[in-house]
C-alpha cells in the first residue's frame, strides 16, 4: 500500500490592510483582513523540500498592500477578484487560487475622523483558475432579534426531553451567511446591500415556528428579490432567552424579563438555491 500526497495549498493568512483615500480634506476609510491560498505544481515543495514552485508568503503578502496602493479597494469582492486573478496568471506553476477577505465598517464624524461599527462584518471569498472565477460574497455576526412571533411546538420527544412548549417566544441569532453569484461581473456593492436587506426582510416578516422555517425564508426571500444570486448557504445560532421565574419574589413575569444564555445553543444550517444552479466549480466555496 502506497502512501501519496493529497489535496494541499498554502498562502498568507490574514494580512490587515487600511487604505485611507484623501480626496483633499475629505478622507475615505477602508479597513481589511485578506488571506490567500495557492494551490497547483507543489508536490516537489512537500516531498523533497524543492522550494522552486513556491511563491513565498511574504510576497502575496506584499502584493495586497501594492495591489492596494496601485488599484485602490473598491469593494472586497472586485479587490479579491484582481488578486486572485493575478497570482493564477502570473505563477505558472499555480493552478488555483482562493482569496477571502472581511470588511469592517467604520461610520464617519467627520471630514477624517472615524467611529468603528460594532460586531457586523462584510466578507467575500473569490476563487480563480484557469476556468474563470467564482464569487461568494457574506456577512457575519448580523445579529437579529423579533421579540415576539416566534413559537416552538409540535416537536418530537422522548424520555430525556425537558423543554416545555413555546407559543410566544423571543427569536434572537447571529447570521452567517454566505452568497454565490451567477457570474465574477457585478455592481458589488449594490448587490451586498440589496442582498442584506433581503436577508433581514426575511427574518422580521416571517412568523417563526422554527428557526430552520426562518432561515429557509430568508434564503427564499435573497432568491426571489436578487437573480445574480444562485445560491445563499447560511449559519445561525439559537440565541435562547429564558423568561425569569420571577415568583420568588412575588413578582409576575409576563414574558417580559429574560435570561440570555449565550451557551450551550442550538445551532441551524442550510443552503437554499436555484435547482438550476450551476456548479460552483470549485471546490473552495
Amino acid at each position: 500500500m502506497g502512501i501519496v500526497l493529497g489535496a494541499n495549498q498554502y498562502g498568507k493568512a490574514e494580512t490587515r490592510l487600511v487604505r485611507v483615500t484623501r480626496d483633499g480634506g475629505t478622507h475615505t476609510l477602508t479597513d481589511l483582513n485578506v488571506s490567500v491560498s495557492l494551490a497547483g505544481d507543489l508536490v516537489d515543495a512537500h516531498l523533497s523540500g524543492d522550494n522552486g514552485h513556491v511563491l513565498p508568503t511574504d510576497t502575496q503578502k506584499n502584493t495586497v498592500y501594492a495591489f492596494a496602493r496601485r488599484h485602490g479597494v473598491t469593494s472586497v469582492e472586485a479587490f479579491g477578484l484582481l488578486l486572485a486573478r493575478h497570482f493564477v496568471a502570473s505563477q505558472e506553476p499555480i493552478h488555483a487560487v482562493r482569496v477571502r477577505l472581511e470588511s469592517y465598517s467604520w461610520t464617519r464624524l467627520g471630514p477624517h475622523s472615524f467611529q468603528r461599527d460594532g460586531a457586523e462584518v462584510r466578507t467575500a471569498t473569490v476563487t480563480c483558475d484557469r476556468s474563470g472565477a467564482t464569487v461568494v460574497s457574506g456577512v457575519t455576526d448580523l445579529v437579529l432579534l423579533n421579540s415576539t412571533g416566534s413559537e416552538f411546538v409540535g416537536y418530537r420527544q422522548d424520555g430525556y426531553t425537558t423543554l416545555a412548549p413555546a407559543t410566544d417566544r423571543i427569536l434572537a441569532t447571529a447570521v452567517t451567511a454566505r452568497w454565490r453569484h451567477a457570474s465574477a461581473d457585478g455592481d458589488w456593492d449594490a448587490s451586498y446591500a440589496a442582498v442584506r436587506s433581503a436577508l433581514v426582510s426575511g427574518f422580521v416578516e416571517t412568523y417563526s415556528r422554527s428557526l430552520q422555517q426562518t432561515l429557509y425564508a430568508m434564503g427564499e426571500r435573497v432568491l426571489t428579490e436578487r437573480p445574480d444570486v444562485v445560491e445563499v448557504r447560511m449559519s445561525m445560532p439559537n440565541r435562547h432567552h429564558f423568561a425569569v421565574d420571577l415568583t420568588p419574589f412575588g413578582l409576575d413575569n409576563p414574558n417580559e424579563v429574560f435570561y440570555a444564555a449565550d451557551r450551550p445553543y442550538g445551532l441551524i444550517e442550510g443552503t437554499v438555491l436555484r435547482d438550476d444552479a450551476p456548479a460552483a466549480g470549485l471546490a473552495w466555496w
